[in-house]
């Protein structure tokens, strides 16, 4: 009888840490989809501003059409990569970030052939849309820096143990983190 109790009593307690740890898996990952949320929402932020820039720029005479076709192209690139909160794998991760980078390069030939029109860069719309482009980019920086802080926690928190064995019977998974793009490790060459 003494024994039977006991087995009892151990058995809720183990219960009781398994559905504490779970439950502190289950924070975790609810983080990671709050923090990619705003990463997403940065992005958009981004997108939507793209055209009112294209639209300002196709103003400006003689404007290289070619390079407003590449940052429509990649715009559209960029907004058809849907990643579901629920698989943050690494690969998906690496598939939205690639079309995100087409994008910002995009961007950045834009804003760089744009130094060559001198009624373009007195624009006060164009001036406006670039200052709100820069500071969406430092928030799209800012979310992807908490996005891997949060990934961080949570990947932590499922890979130690006892953790790992509560997250492997429930089907908690490590998720990517957004990295560098390729060639960030270089310089951009500046040339007028």
């Amino acid at each position: 009888m003494k024994t039977g109790i006991i087995a009892i009593v151990v058995l809720v307690l183990l219960v009781m840490f398994g559905c504490g740890k779970y439950n502190g898996l289950v924070t975790k990952d609810e983080n990671v989809k709050n923090k990619w949320g705003v990463v997403q929402s940065s992005y958009q932020r981004r997108a939507d501003l793209i055209p009112n820039l294209v639209a300002t720029v196709k103003g400006a005479a003689n404007f290289e059409t070619e390079t407003l076709e590449k940052v429509i192209q990649a715009r559209a690139s960029a907004t058809q990569i849907k990643v579901d909160v629920n698989d943050l794998s690494p690969e998906k991760i690496q598939q939205y970030q690639a079309a995100q980078g087409q994008l910002s390069q995009a961007l950045g030939r834009l804003l760089a052939v744009s130094e060559n029109y001198p009624d373009l860069k007195a624009n006060a719309n164009f001036q406006n849309l670039q200052a709100q482009l820069e500071g969406t980019e430092n928030r799209i920086n800012v979310a992807r820096n908490d996005f891997n802080e949060a990934v961080n926690g949570y990947n932590s928190s499922v890979r130690t143990f006892p953790n790992n064995i509560i997250a492997g019977i429930t089907g908690f998974k490590a998720k990517g983190y957004f990295e560098a793009t390729a060639g960030a490790e270089n310089a951009p060459q500046v040339k007028f």
